[in-house]
Protein backbone atom coordinates (compact mmCIF):
# COMPACT_ATOMS: atom_id res chain seq x y z
CA UNK A 1 0.00 0.00 0.00
CA UNK A 2 2.78 2.40 0.90
CA UNK A 3 4.56 1.72 -2.40
CA UNK A 4 1.35 2.42 -4.37
CA UNK A 5 0.77 5.72 -2.53
CA UNK A 6 4.34 6.80 -3.29
CA UNK A 7 3.87 6.10 -7.00
CA UNK A 8 0.46 7.80 -7.28
CA UNK A 9 1.95 11.29 -7.95
CA UNK A 10 3.87 9.86 -10.88
CA UNK A 11 0.66 8.56 -12.44
CA UNK A 12 -0.82 12.03 -12.09
CA UNK A 13 2.17 13.55 -13.89
CA UNK A 14 2.40 11.15 -16.81
CA UNK A 15 -1.04 9.58 -16.81
CA UNK A 16 0.28 6.25 -17.98
CA UNK A 17 2.25 4.73 -15.07
CA UNK A 18 0.68 1.59 -13.64
CA UNK A 19 1.41 0.58 -10.05
CA UNK A 20 1.66 -2.95 -11.33
CA UNK A 21 4.76 -2.12 -13.37
CA UNK A 22 8.02 -3.70 -12.18
CA UNK A 23 10.17 -1.36 -10.04
CA UNK A 24 12.96 -1.16 -12.66
CA UNK A 25 10.46 -0.12 -15.35
CA UNK A 26 8.84 2.36 -12.97
CA UNK A 27 12.24 3.87 -12.25
CA UNK A 28 13.03 4.15 -15.95
CA UNK A 29 9.70 5.87 -16.58
CA UNK A 30 10.33 8.25 -13.70
CA UNK A 31 13.78 9.10 -15.09
CA UNK A 32 12.33 9.96 -18.48
CA UNK A 33 10.33 12.86 -17.12
CA UNK A 34 13.32 14.63 -15.58
CA UNK A 35 14.13 18.08 -16.95
CA UNK A 36 16.89 17.54 -19.57
CA UNK A 37 18.43 20.93 -18.72
CA UNK A 38 19.66 19.54 -15.40
CA UNK A 39 22.23 17.43 -17.23
CA UNK A 40 23.67 20.49 -18.93
CA UNK A 41 24.67 21.74 -15.51
CA UNK A 42 26.73 18.57 -15.00
CA UNK A 43 28.79 18.99 -18.19
CA UNK A 44 32.42 19.88 -17.24
CA UNK A 45 33.92 23.12 -18.47
CA UNK A 46 36.74 21.07 -20.00
CA UNK A 47 35.45 17.90 -21.68
CA UNK A 48 38.77 15.99 -21.44
CA UNK A 49 37.44 13.83 -18.60
CA UNK A 50 34.65 12.46 -20.84
CA UNK A 51 36.09 12.45 -24.37
CA UNK A 52 38.57 10.10 -25.94
CA UNK A 53 41.96 11.26 -27.22
CA UNK A 54 40.98 11.74 -30.87
CA UNK A 55 37.82 13.64 -29.94
CA UNK A 56 39.85 15.95 -27.73
CA UNK A 57 42.31 16.75 -30.49
CA UNK A 58 39.46 17.46 -32.94
CA UNK A 59 37.51 19.47 -30.41
CA UNK A 60 40.47 21.64 -29.39
CA UNK A 61 42.67 21.93 -32.45
CA UNK A 62 43.65 25.48 -31.60
CA UNK A 63 43.87 25.01 -27.83
CA UNK A 64 47.57 25.38 -26.95
CA UNK A 65 46.95 24.36 -23.34
CA UNK A 66 45.35 21.11 -24.42
CA UNK A 67 48.06 20.43 -27.00
CA UNK A 68 50.54 20.83 -24.18
CA UNK A 69 48.98 17.75 -22.56
CA UNK A 70 48.20 15.65 -25.66
CA UNK A 71 51.06 16.24 -28.13
CA UNK A 72 51.97 12.79 -29.52
CA UNK A 73 55.27 14.11 -30.90
CA UNK A 74 56.59 14.82 -27.39
CA UNK A 75 58.54 11.56 -27.18
CA UNK A 76 59.86 11.42 -30.76
CA UNK A 77 63.47 12.19 -29.65
CA UNK A 78 63.36 8.94 -27.63
CA UNK A 79 61.95 6.97 -30.56
CA UNK A 80 58.53 6.57 -28.94
CA UNK A 81 55.50 7.15 -31.19
CA UNK A 82 52.31 6.55 -29.19
CA UNK A 83 48.86 6.71 -30.70
CA UNK A 84 47.66 8.42 -27.54
CA UNK A 85 49.67 10.35 -24.99
CA UNK A 86 48.49 11.96 -21.78
CA UNK A 87 51.00 14.43 -20.39
CA UNK A 88 50.40 15.50 -16.80
CA UNK A 89 46.74 14.44 -17.01
CA UNK A 90 44.17 15.29 -14.37
CA UNK A 91 43.77 13.05 -11.34
CA UNK A 92 40.21 12.31 -12.44
CA UNK A 93 41.34 11.06 -15.84
CA UNK A 94 43.98 8.82 -14.25
CA UNK A 95 41.31 7.37 -11.95
CA UNK A 96 39.07 6.63 -14.94
CA UNK A 97 41.85 4.99 -16.93
CA UNK A 98 43.13 2.94 -14.01
CA UNK A 99 39.66 1.58 -13.27
CA UNK A 100 38.90 0.97 -16.95
CA UNK A 101 42.17 -0.52 -18.18
CA UNK A 102 44.06 -1.90 -15.18
CA UNK A 103 42.86 -5.12 -13.62
CA UNK A 104 41.86 -4.85 -9.98
CA UNK A 105 41.92 -1.06 -9.73
CA UNK A 106 38.93 0.38 -7.88
CA UNK A 107 37.92 3.51 -5.97
CA UNK A 108 37.87 2.86 -2.22
CA UNK A 109 35.15 4.20 0.05
CA UNK A 110 37.56 6.87 1.31
CA UNK A 111 38.10 8.12 -2.27
CA UNK A 112 41.63 6.76 -2.78
CA UNK A 113 42.57 4.74 -5.85
CA UNK A 114 43.38 1.11 -5.05
CA UNK A 115 46.00 -0.33 -7.40
CA UNK A 116 48.12 -3.47 -7.62
CA UNK A 117 51.76 -3.85 -8.61
CA UNK A 118 51.58 -7.46 -9.76
CA UNK A 119 54.05 -10.10 -8.65
CA UNK A 120 56.60 -7.66 -7.19
CA UNK A 121 55.32 -5.90 -4.07
CA UNK A 122 58.60 -4.50 -2.82
CA UNK A 123 61.88 -3.21 -4.20
CA UNK A 124 64.26 -5.64 -5.92
CA UNK A 125 67.73 -4.44 -4.79
CA UNK A 126 69.47 -7.50 -6.20
CA UNK A 127 68.30 -6.47 -9.69
CA UNK A 128 69.54 -2.88 -9.50
CA UNK A 129 72.38 -2.01 -11.91
CA UNK A 130 74.48 1.12 -12.55
CA UNK A 131 76.17 1.70 -15.88
CA UNK A 132 79.97 1.58 -15.67
CA UNK A 133 81.20 4.33 -17.97
CA UNK A 134 84.30 6.59 -17.95
CA UNK A 135 82.83 9.91 -16.81
CA UNK A 136 81.41 8.59 -13.51
CA UNK A 137 83.14 5.26 -12.86
CA UNK A 138 85.68 6.67 -10.37
CA UNK A 139 82.90 8.26 -8.29
CA UNK A 140 80.75 5.17 -7.73
CA UNK A 141 81.03 2.85 -4.70
CA UNK A 142 81.03 -0.40 -6.69
CA UNK A 143 80.01 -3.67 -5.06
CA UNK A 144 76.85 -5.38 -3.87
CA UNK A 145 74.95 -2.07 -3.77
CA UNK A 146 76.03 -0.61 -7.10
CA UNK A 147 76.50 -3.55 -9.46
CA UNK A 148 78.26 -2.73 -12.71
CA UNK A 149 76.35 -2.91 -15.99
CA UNK A 150 78.00 -2.55 -19.43
CA UNK A 151 76.76 0.40 -21.49
CA UNK A 152 75.73 -1.98 -24.27
CA UNK A 153 73.47 -3.90 -21.88
CA UNK A 154 71.84 -0.69 -20.72
CA UNK A 155 71.12 0.28 -24.32
CA UNK A 156 69.67 -3.18 -24.93
CA UNK A 157 67.33 -2.74 -21.96
CA UNK A 158 66.47 0.77 -23.11
CA UNK A 159 65.57 -0.40 -26.60
CA UNK A 160 63.56 -3.27 -25.14
CA UNK A 161 61.59 -0.82 -22.98
CA UNK A 162 60.98 1.57 -25.88
CA UNK A 163 59.84 -1.29 -28.14
CA UNK A 164 57.33 -2.33 -25.50
CA UNK A 165 56.08 1.21 -24.88
CA UNK A 166 55.53 1.60 -28.64
CA UNK A 167 53.07 -1.31 -28.54
CA UNK A 168 50.80 0.32 -25.95
CA UNK A 169 47.47 1.92 -26.83
CA UNK A 170 48.17 4.87 -24.58
CA UNK A 171 51.11 6.31 -22.66
CA UNK A 172 51.33 8.67 -19.72
CA UNK A 173 54.03 11.27 -19.24
CA UNK A 174 54.62 13.04 -15.94
CA UNK A 175 56.89 16.07 -16.19
CA UNK A 176 57.65 17.39 -12.72
CA UNK A 177 60.45 18.41 -10.38
CA UNK A 178 62.69 16.73 -7.86
CA UNK A 179 63.88 19.17 -5.18
CA UNK A 180 61.81 21.85 -3.45
CA UNK A 181 64.66 24.37 -3.57
CA UNK A 182 64.73 25.86 -7.11
CA UNK A 183 68.49 26.30 -6.73
CA UNK A 184 69.01 22.52 -6.76
CA UNK A 185 65.91 21.05 -8.37
CA UNK A 186 65.91 18.64 -11.32
CA UNK A 187 63.39 18.34 -14.14
CA UNK A 188 62.19 14.72 -14.14
CA UNK A 189 60.22 12.98 -16.89
CA UNK A 190 58.40 9.68 -16.23
CA UNK A 191 57.14 7.65 -19.22
CA UNK A 192 54.81 4.78 -18.35
CA UNK A 193 51.91 2.76 -19.72
CA UNK A 194 50.04 2.50 -16.41
CA UNK A 195 47.75 5.21 -15.06
CA UNK A 196 48.54 4.00 -11.53
CA UNK A 197 52.25 4.70 -12.04
CA UNK A 198 51.48 8.13 -13.48
CA UNK A 199 49.31 9.06 -10.49
CA UNK A 200 51.94 7.73 -8.10
CA UNK A 201 54.67 9.96 -9.55
CA UNK A 202 52.23 12.86 -9.86
CA UNK A 203 51.95 12.56 -6.08
CA UNK A 204 55.62 11.91 -5.31
CA UNK A 205 57.27 14.59 -7.46
CA UNK A 206 56.79 18.34 -7.15
CA UNK A 207 53.97 19.28 -9.49
CA UNK A 208 54.59 22.15 -11.94
CA UNK A 209 52.11 24.90 -12.71
CA UNK A 210 50.73 25.18 -16.25
CA UNK A 211 53.19 28.02 -16.88
CA UNK A 212 56.13 25.92 -15.63
CA UNK A 213 55.00 23.00 -17.76
CA UNK A 214 54.86 25.23 -20.82
CA UNK A 215 58.52 26.19 -20.26
CA UNK A 216 59.61 22.74 -19.01
CA UNK A 217 61.95 22.03 -21.94
CA UNK A 218 64.18 18.95 -21.95
CA UNK A 219 64.24 16.89 -18.76
CA UNK A 220 67.36 16.47 -16.58
CA UNK A 221 66.44 12.86 -15.87
CA UNK A 222 64.09 10.41 -17.61
CA UNK A 223 62.49 7.20 -16.35
CA UNK A 224 61.37 4.63 -18.92
CA UNK A 225 58.96 2.43 -16.98
CA UNK A 226 58.18 -0.72 -18.97
CA UNK A 227 57.73 -2.78 -15.83
CA UNK A 228 55.00 -4.96 -17.35
CA UNK A 229 57.59 -6.35 -19.80
CA UNK A 230 60.43 -8.61 -18.62
CA UNK A 231 64.15 -8.12 -19.09
CA UNK A 232 66.01 -10.62 -21.21
CA UNK A 233 67.88 -12.72 -18.65
CA UNK A 234 70.46 -13.61 -21.35
CA UNK A 235 71.54 -9.97 -21.67
CA UNK A 236 74.99 -9.50 -20.12
CA UNK A 237 74.63 -8.34 -16.52
CA UNK A 238 71.08 -9.65 -16.07
CA UNK A 239 70.39 -12.36 -13.49
CA UNK A 240 66.60 -12.44 -13.69
CA UNK A 241 63.66 -11.10 -15.70
CA UNK A 242 63.68 -7.98 -13.51
CA UNK A 243 66.02 -5.07 -14.14
CA UNK A 244 66.24 -1.59 -12.65
CA UNK A 245 69.16 0.05 -14.45
CA UNK A 246 70.53 3.57 -14.13
CA UNK A 247 72.89 5.56 -16.33
CA UNK A 248 74.31 8.78 -14.88
CA UNK A 249 75.89 9.81 -18.18
CA UNK A 250 72.63 9.35 -20.14
CA UNK A 251 70.59 10.67 -17.20
CA UNK A 252 68.12 7.83 -17.66
CA UNK A 253 66.60 4.94 -15.75
CA UNK A 254 65.03 1.84 -17.33
CA UNK A 255 62.61 -0.43 -15.46
CA UNK A 256 61.75 -3.92 -16.73
CA UNK A 257 60.03 -6.83 -15.04
CA UNK A 258 58.64 -5.05 -11.96
CA UNK A 259 55.58 -2.84 -11.56
CA UNK A 260 56.35 -1.83 -7.97
CA UNK A 261 56.02 1.96 -8.04
CA UNK A 262 58.60 2.55 -5.32
CA UNK A 263 61.41 1.77 -7.78
CA UNK A 264 60.72 5.07 -9.57
CA UNK A 265 60.89 7.28 -6.50
CA UNK A 266 64.08 5.61 -5.29
CA UNK A 267 65.58 6.07 -8.75
CA UNK A 268 65.14 9.83 -8.44
CA UNK A 269 66.62 9.70 -4.92
CA UNK A 270 69.67 7.79 -6.20
CA UNK A 271 70.33 10.54 -8.74
CA UNK A 272 70.25 13.15 -5.96
CA UNK A 273 72.55 10.92 -3.89
CA UNK A 274 75.07 11.23 -6.71
CA UNK A 275 74.71 14.88 -7.65
CA UNK A 276 74.36 16.59 -4.26
CA UNK A 277 77.58 15.33 -2.56
CA UNK A 278 79.41 16.33 -5.75
CA UNK A 279 78.36 19.90 -4.87
CA UNK A 280 79.21 19.56 -1.17
CA UNK A 281 75.57 19.07 -0.10
CA UNK A 282 74.34 16.14 2.01
CA UNK A 283 71.54 14.04 0.54
CA UNK A 284 69.77 12.09 3.29
CA UNK A 285 67.42 9.11 3.56
CA UNK A 286 65.52 10.93 6.27
CA UNK A 287 62.32 12.73 7.16
CA UNK A 288 62.17 16.27 8.52
CA UNK A 289 59.81 18.54 10.39
CA UNK A 290 59.89 22.02 11.88
CA UNK A 291 58.67 23.41 15.21
CA UNK A 292 56.91 26.69 15.83
CA UNK A 293 60.23 28.34 16.67
CA UNK A 294 61.88 27.25 13.44
CA UNK A 295 63.71 24.29 15.04
CA UNK A 296 64.14 21.55 12.44
CA UNK A 297 64.55 17.87 13.30
CA UNK A 298 66.01 15.29 10.92
CA UNK A 299 64.90 11.65 11.29
CA UNK A 300 67.28 9.12 9.75
CA UNK A 301 66.03 5.58 9.27
CA UNK A 302 65.22 2.80 6.86
CA UNK A 303 61.70 1.73 5.94
CA UNK A 304 59.78 0.42 8.92
CA UNK A 305 61.69 2.40 11.57
CA UNK A 306 59.11 5.19 11.85
CA UNK A 307 60.44 8.02 9.65
CA UNK A 308 57.07 8.81 8.10
CA UNK A 309 55.03 8.21 11.24
CA UNK A 310 57.19 10.20 13.66
CA UNK A 311 57.71 13.15 11.33
CA UNK A 312 53.92 13.54 10.96
CA UNK A 313 53.35 15.52 14.15
CA UNK A 314 50.28 17.74 14.64
CA UNK A 315 52.40 20.21 16.63
CA UNK A 316 55.05 20.61 13.95
CA UNK A 317 55.23 21.46 10.25
CA UNK A 318 56.05 18.51 8.01
CA UNK A 319 58.87 19.28 5.57
CA UNK A 320 58.96 15.73 4.19
CA UNK A 321 58.83 12.06 5.13
CA UNK A 322 61.70 10.31 3.32
CA UNK A 323 64.27 12.17 1.20
CA UNK A 324 66.03 15.47 1.94
CA UNK A 325 69.13 17.51 1.22
CA UNK A 326 71.08 19.55 3.81
CA UNK A 327 72.57 22.55 2.02
CA UNK A 328 74.43 25.69 3.10
CA UNK A 329 71.04 27.40 3.40
CA UNK A 330 69.10 24.73 5.38
CA UNK A 331 67.17 21.64 4.29
CA UNK A 332 64.79 20.90 1.44
CA UNK A 333 62.56 17.99 0.51
CA UNK A 334 63.40 16.15 -2.70
CA UNK A 335 59.77 15.02 -3.11
CA UNK A 336 56.33 16.51 -3.38
CA UNK A 337 54.53 13.66 -1.63
CA UNK A 338 54.70 10.93 0.99
CA UNK A 339 54.85 7.14 0.71
CA UNK A 340 53.64 5.71 4.02
CA UNK A 341 53.35 2.09 5.07
CA UNK A 342 49.63 1.27 5.29
CA UNK A 343 49.74 -1.99 7.24
CA UNK A 344 47.67 -1.63 10.44
CA UNK A 345 47.04 2.03 9.66
CA UNK A 346 44.45 3.55 12.00
CA UNK A 347 43.13 6.99 12.83
CA UNK A 348 43.88 6.47 16.52
CA UNK A 349 47.59 5.80 15.96
CA UNK A 350 48.33 7.92 12.87
CA UNK A 351 45.46 10.35 12.27
CA UNK A 352 47.29 12.64 9.81
CA UNK A 353 48.31 9.76 7.56
CA UNK A 354 44.97 7.95 7.89
CA UNK A 355 43.09 11.05 6.76
CA UNK A 356 45.46 11.49 3.78
CA UNK A 357 43.86 8.39 2.21
CA UNK A 358 41.33 10.30 0.10
CA UNK A 359 40.69 11.30 -3.51
CA UNK A 360 44.02 11.61 -5.30
CA UNK A 361 45.89 9.20 -3.04
CA UNK A 362 47.03 5.74 -4.13
CA UNK A 363 46.56 2.69 -1.91
CA UNK A 364 48.92 0.00 -3.13
CA UNK A 365 48.39 -3.77 -2.74
CA UNK A 366 45.71 -3.52 -0.05
CA UNK A 367 42.64 -5.71 0.49
CA UNK A 368 39.15 -4.25 0.73
CA UNK A 369 35.53 -5.24 1.35
CA UNK A 370 33.88 -6.08 -1.99
CA UNK A 371 30.55 -4.47 -1.02
CA UNK A 372 31.48 -1.41 1.04
CA UNK A 373 34.90 -0.79 -0.58
CA UNK A 374 36.26 -0.16 2.93
CA UNK A 375 40.01 -0.87 3.24
CA UNK A 376 41.15 -3.65 5.55
CA UNK A 377 44.44 -2.16 6.72
CA UNK A 378 45.15 -5.19 8.91
CA UNK A 379 45.12 -7.63 6.00
CA UNK A 380 48.67 -8.59 5.00
CA UNK A 381 47.74 -11.56 2.81
CA UNK A 382 49.15 -9.86 -0.31
CA UNK A 383 52.14 -8.27 1.40
CA UNK A 384 53.25 -6.65 4.66
CA UNK A 385 54.41 -3.78 2.48
CA UNK A 386 51.01 -2.21 1.77
CA UNK A 387 51.52 1.45 0.92
CA UNK A 388 49.77 4.82 0.72
CA UNK A 389 51.03 7.54 -1.64
CA UNK A 390 49.66 11.08 -1.33
CA UNK A 391 50.69 14.69 -2.07
CA UNK A 392 52.40 16.29 0.92
CA UNK A 393 49.74 18.99 1.17
CA UNK A 394 47.25 16.27 2.17
CA UNK A 395 48.86 16.64 5.58
CA UNK A 396 47.16 19.65 7.17
CA UNK A 397 50.35 21.04 8.71
CA UNK A 398 52.68 20.38 5.76
CA UNK A 399 55.12 23.13 4.91
CA UNK A 400 54.93 24.09 1.23
CA UNK A 401 57.36 24.88 -0.32
CA UNK A 402 59.09 22.10 1.60
CA UNK A 403 62.15 24.07 2.68
CA UNK A 404 63.41 24.67 6.23
CA UNK A 405 66.26 26.31 8.18
CA UNK A 406 69.27 24.58 9.73
CA UNK A 407 68.49 21.40 11.76
CA UNK A 408 68.68 21.52 15.56
CA UNK A 409 68.17 17.80 16.31
CA UNK A 410 69.49 14.77 14.41
CA UNK A 411 67.48 11.66 15.37
CA UNK A 412 68.74 8.29 14.17
CA UNK A 413 65.96 5.71 14.20
CA UNK A 414 66.64 2.01 14.51
CA UNK A 415 64.34 -0.97 14.78
CA UNK A 416 66.40 -3.25 17.06
CA UNK A 417 65.21 -6.82 16.59
CA UNK A 418 67.54 -8.01 19.37
CA UNK A 419 65.87 -5.95 22.13
CA UNK A 420 69.28 -4.65 23.27
CA UNK A 421 69.33 -0.91 22.50
CA UNK A 422 67.55 1.63 24.74
CA UNK A 423 64.46 3.53 23.60
CA UNK A 424 66.56 6.71 23.50
CA UNK A 425 70.18 7.67 24.07
CA UNK A 426 72.16 10.87 23.68
CA UNK A 427 75.09 10.63 21.25
CA UNK A 428 78.41 12.41 21.14
CA UNK A 429 79.43 13.68 17.69
CA UNK A 430 81.79 10.69 17.37
CA UNK A 431 79.06 8.23 18.34
CA UNK A 432 76.72 9.91 15.87
CA UNK A 433 79.22 9.31 13.06
CA UNK A 434 79.72 5.71 14.16
CA UNK A 435 76.01 4.91 14.21
CA UNK A 436 75.38 6.85 10.99
CA UNK A 437 78.01 4.81 9.15
CA UNK A 438 76.78 1.57 10.79
CA UNK A 439 73.11 2.18 10.00
CA UNK A 440 71.90 -0.66 12.20
CA UNK A 441 68.25 -1.64 12.02
CA UNK A 442 66.10 -4.63 11.13
CA UNK A 443 64.74 -5.38 7.70
CA UNK A 444 61.01 -5.24 8.21
CA UNK A 445 58.81 -7.84 6.52
CA UNK A 446 57.60 -6.85 3.06
CA UNK A 447 59.88 -3.88 2.39
CA UNK A 448 62.01 -6.03 0.10
CA UNK A 449 61.13 -9.18 -1.82
CA UNK A 450 61.72 -12.34 0.22
CA UNK A 451 61.82 -10.72 3.67
CA UNK A 452 59.19 -12.39 5.86
CA UNK A 453 60.20 -11.32 9.38
CA UNK A 454 62.58 -8.78 10.95
CA UNK A 455 66.26 -9.65 10.78
CA UNK A 456 69.33 -7.70 11.89
CA UNK A 457 71.03 -5.72 9.14
CA UNK A 458 73.45 -2.85 8.68
CA UNK A 459 72.77 -0.22 6.04
CA UNK A 460 75.40 2.49 5.80
CA UNK A 461 74.05 6.02 6.34
CA UNK A 462 70.62 4.47 6.97
CA UNK A 463 70.22 4.17 3.21
CA UNK A 464 72.91 1.94 1.68
CA UNK A 465 70.64 0.66 -1.15
CA UNK A 466 70.48 4.21 -2.49
CA UNK A 467 74.07 5.39 -1.95
CA UNK A 468 76.30 6.09 -4.93
CA UNK A 469 79.50 7.38 -3.30
CA UNK A 470 81.41 5.55 -0.56
CA UNK A 471 79.61 5.97 2.82
CA UNK A 472 82.54 7.99 4.19
CA UNK A 473 81.70 10.85 1.83
CA UNK A 474 78.20 11.21 3.31
CA UNK A 475 79.56 10.77 6.86
CA UNK A 476 82.15 13.51 6.38
CA UNK A 477 79.46 15.88 5.11
CA UNK A 478 77.22 15.09 8.10
CA UNK A 479 80.09 15.58 10.59
CA UNK A 480 80.96 18.91 8.99
CA UNK A 481 77.38 20.18 9.19
CA UNK A 482 76.75 18.96 12.75
CA UNK A 483 79.96 20.63 13.92
CA UNK A 484 79.28 23.87 12.07
CA UNK A 485 75.67 24.27 13.24
CA UNK A 486 75.81 22.60 16.69
CA UNK A 487 73.01 20.07 16.15
CA UNK A 488 72.16 17.61 18.95
CA UNK A 489 72.29 13.90 18.08
CA UNK A 490 70.09 11.07 19.38
CA UNK A 491 69.65 7.34 18.81
CA UNK A 492 66.00 6.25 19.13
CA UNK A 493 65.01 2.57 19.09
CA UNK A 494 61.52 1.81 17.76
CA UNK A 495 62.10 -1.96 17.90
CA UNK A 496 61.80 -4.54 20.65
CA UNK A 497 62.00 -4.34 24.44
CA UNK A 498 61.99 -7.02 27.15
CA UNK A 499 63.41 -9.63 24.79
CA UNK A 500 64.37 -10.24 21.19
CA UNK A 501 61.86 -10.52 18.36
CA UNK A 502 59.51 -13.40 19.13
CA UNK A 503 59.93 -13.05 22.91
CA UNK A 504 59.76 -9.38 23.80
CA UNK A 505 57.32 -6.83 22.43
CA UNK A 506 57.74 -3.84 20.19
CA UNK A 507 58.01 -0.46 21.89
CA UNK A 508 54.71 1.37 21.70
CA UNK A 509 54.26 4.24 19.29
CA UNK A 510 52.80 6.25 22.18
CA UNK A 511 56.03 5.96 24.15
CA UNK A 512 58.20 6.72 21.13
CA UNK A 513 56.18 9.86 20.38
CA UNK A 514 56.60 10.96 24.01
CA UNK A 515 60.38 10.54 23.68
CA UNK A 516 60.45 12.61 20.49
CA UNK A 517 58.35 15.31 22.22
CA UNK A 518 60.86 15.39 25.09
CA UNK A 519 63.69 15.90 22.62
CA UNK A 520 61.85 18.75 20.92
CA UNK A 521 60.94 20.44 24.20
CA UNK A 522 64.57 20.35 25.36
CA UNK A 523 63.80 18.10 28.34
CA UNK A 524 66.27 15.36 27.44
CA UNK A 525 69.02 17.90 26.85
CA UNK A 526 68.86 18.71 30.57
CA UNK A 527 68.12 15.19 31.88
CA UNK A 528 70.31 13.09 34.18
CA UNK A 529 72.00 10.16 32.42
CA UNK A 530 73.54 6.78 33.16
CA UNK A 531 75.93 4.85 30.91
CA UNK A 532 74.82 1.60 29.33
CA UNK A 533 77.79 -0.84 29.36
CA UNK A 534 79.28 -2.36 26.19
CA UNK A 535 77.67 0.19 23.83
CA UNK A 536 78.62 3.07 26.17
CA UNK A 537 75.39 4.88 25.42
CA UNK A 538 74.10 7.68 27.64
CA UNK A 539 70.57 6.73 28.75
CA UNK A 540 68.24 9.19 30.55
CA UNK A 541 67.05 8.10 33.98
CA UNK A 542 63.68 9.76 33.48
CA UNK A 543 61.54 11.00 30.60
CA UNK A 544 58.06 12.51 30.76
CA UNK A 545 55.17 10.09 30.09
CA UNK A 546 57.59 7.13 29.90
CA UNK A 547 57.84 4.38 32.56
CA UNK A 548 61.39 4.78 33.87
CA UNK A 549 61.92 1.01 33.94
CA UNK A 550 61.84 0.76 30.12
CA UNK A 551 64.55 3.40 29.57
CA UNK A 552 67.30 0.94 30.52
CA UNK A 553 66.75 -2.11 28.28
CA UNK A 554 68.54 -4.56 30.61
CA UNK A 555 65.94 -3.89 33.31
CA UNK A 556 63.13 -4.99 30.97
CA UNK A 557 64.51 -8.51 30.53
CA UNK A 558 63.42 -11.15 33.06
CA UNK A 559 66.65 -13.07 32.40
CA UNK A 560 69.48 -10.54 32.81
CA UNK A 561 72.16 -13.05 31.74
CA UNK A 562 70.22 -13.64 28.52
CA UNK A 563 70.27 -9.88 27.90
CA UNK A 564 74.03 -9.72 28.50
CA UNK A 565 74.58 -12.54 26.03
CA UNK A 566 72.36 -10.88 23.42
CA UNK A 567 74.10 -7.55 24.00
CA UNK A 568 77.51 -9.09 23.39
CA UNK A 569 76.25 -10.79 20.25
CA UNK A 570 74.91 -7.50 18.84
CA UNK A 571 78.15 -5.72 19.78
CA UNK A 572 80.10 -8.38 17.90
CA UNK A 573 77.91 -7.80 14.82
CA UNK A 574 78.53 -4.04 15.04
CA UNK A 575 82.30 -4.52 15.25
CA UNK A 576 82.36 -7.04 12.44
CA UNK A 577 80.35 -4.73 10.18
CA UNK A 578 82.54 -1.68 10.90
CA UNK A 579 85.63 -3.45 9.62
CA UNK A 580 84.36 -2.30 6.22
CA UNK A 581 85.02 1.31 7.23
CA UNK A 582 88.11 1.14 9.45
CA UNK A 583 90.50 2.35 6.75
CA UNK A 584 90.46 6.11 6.65
CA UNK A 585 88.20 6.51 9.71
CA UNK A 586 89.46 8.66 12.60
CA UNK A 587 90.45 7.09 15.92
CA UNK A 588 87.77 9.13 17.72
CA UNK A 589 85.04 7.48 15.64
CA UNK A 590 86.61 4.03 15.98
CA UNK A 591 86.66 4.49 19.75
CA UNK A 592 82.88 5.00 19.70
CA UNK A 593 82.42 1.31 18.84
CA UNK A 594 80.98 -1.15 21.40
CA UNK A 595 83.60 -2.60 23.73
CA UNK A 596 83.57 -6.27 24.67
Amino acid sequence: MLFRRLLRPLRNVQGRLSTTQPLAQATRTFSSIADPSIFKQLKPSKPDAFRDHEELLTFHQADTTLNLHLDTTLLEPEGIHPEKIFRNPSVGLLYEHACKYEKGSIIASNGALVAYSGEKRGRCPLDKRVVDEPSTSDDVWWGAINIKLPEASFMTNRERAIDYLNTRDRLYVIDAYGGADPKYRLKVRVITSRAYHALFMHNMLIRPTEEELLDFGNPDFTIFNAGEFPANRYTEGMTSSTSVSLSFSQKEMVILGTQYAGEMKKGVFTVFNYLMPKQGMLSMHASANEGKNGDVSIFFGLSGTGKTTLSSDPERLLIGDDEHVWTDDGVFNIEGGCYAKAINLSRDQEPEIFDAAKFGAVLENVKYDLISRDIDYKDSSLTENTRLSYPIDYIDNAKVPSVGPMPKNIIMLTCDAFGVLPPVSKLTPEQAMYHFMSGYTAKVAGTEEGVKEPSATFSACFGAPFLVWHPSKYAELLAEKISKHGAHCWLVNTGWSGGAYGEGKRLSLKHTRAIIDSIHHGELEEAEYETLPVFNLEVPKQCSKIPSEILNPRKTWADKSAYDKQCEELARLFNENFKNFEEGTSKAILDAAPRL
